[in-house]
């Protein structure tokens, strides 16, 4: 899906990654771990073509992102779902029409998935909250809203950065289960977090591969996690 060989980024002549490989096989679960400006977001953003490398080769279903131009980046996007943690929302539409939008970026017929739109909505446990705006939502609510338009494209991975970092242990609970399923539909799932707690957790229900960010460079965890 997702393939890093020696990849490397620098921003403003300062090594923010160095010599970064890594493999998303389909239908893998991995968590990326590290401290705060370890460069996290950025090796996600590499992921989902929003940065390219600065050395390195980053190979995204086959395709060299060096290689392609913005129109198949665009195609290429719609098989990525992401959940950004600040889950930016537009305050003026209703919680499902904020889910819709990628459907209608896509040019897809927006009122042809209702059906889909429902189900989606019931799957995330927010068919009640449906026609409520965003500043209405909780912050669990607004986080599980995020997943549900990161996956209404039905991508073929997704990636969430520290999705769960600003809910309590509970509703963190509920949103990694739902990840959890997904990729027991044989999605491939790369989640950053800072959480050790939540990967123990999910290590008990998935077979999670547990990467770290340290000096730049990205390593296998340890198995104490």
């Amino acid at each position: 899906m997702i393939e890093l060989e020696s990849a490397a980024f620098s921003y403003g002549g300062g090594d923010i990654l160095t010599d970064v490989s890594l493999r998303l096989a389909p239908g893998s679960f991995h968590f990326l771990t590290g401290p705060s400006g370890s460069g996290k977001t950025t090796l996600l953003r590499l992921c989902y073509m929003q940065l390219l490398p600065s050395a390195g080769n980053i190979r995204i279903f086959g395709e060299d992102v060096r290689q392609i131009d913005r129109d198949q980046v665009a195609q290429m996007r719609r098989r990525i779902g992401i959940v950004h943690q600040d889950c930016q929302f537009l305050d003026h539409l209703t919680l499902t029409d904020n889910v819709a939008l990628p459907l209608e970026v896509a040019g897809r017929d927006v009122e042809a998935e209702s059906a889909n739109m429902a189900e989606l909505l019931g799957w995330v446990g927010l068919s009640g909250q449906k026609n409520n705006f965003p500043p209405q939502l909780s912050g669990g609510e607004r986080q599980r809203a995020a997943l549900a338009r990161a996956v209404i494209m039905s991508p073929d991975v997704i990636i969430a950065d520290e999705p769960t970092g600003n809910i309590d242990w509970e509703m963190a609970q509920r949103l990694l289960q739902l990840l959890i399923e997904l990729n027991k539909m044989g999605k491939t799932i790369l989640i950053a977090t800072h959480d050790l707690n939540l990967i123990r957790n999910a290590k008990n229900h998935v077979a999670a591969r547990v990467l770290r960010l340290h000096n730049r460079r990205l390593q296998l965890a340890g198995a104490d996690l």
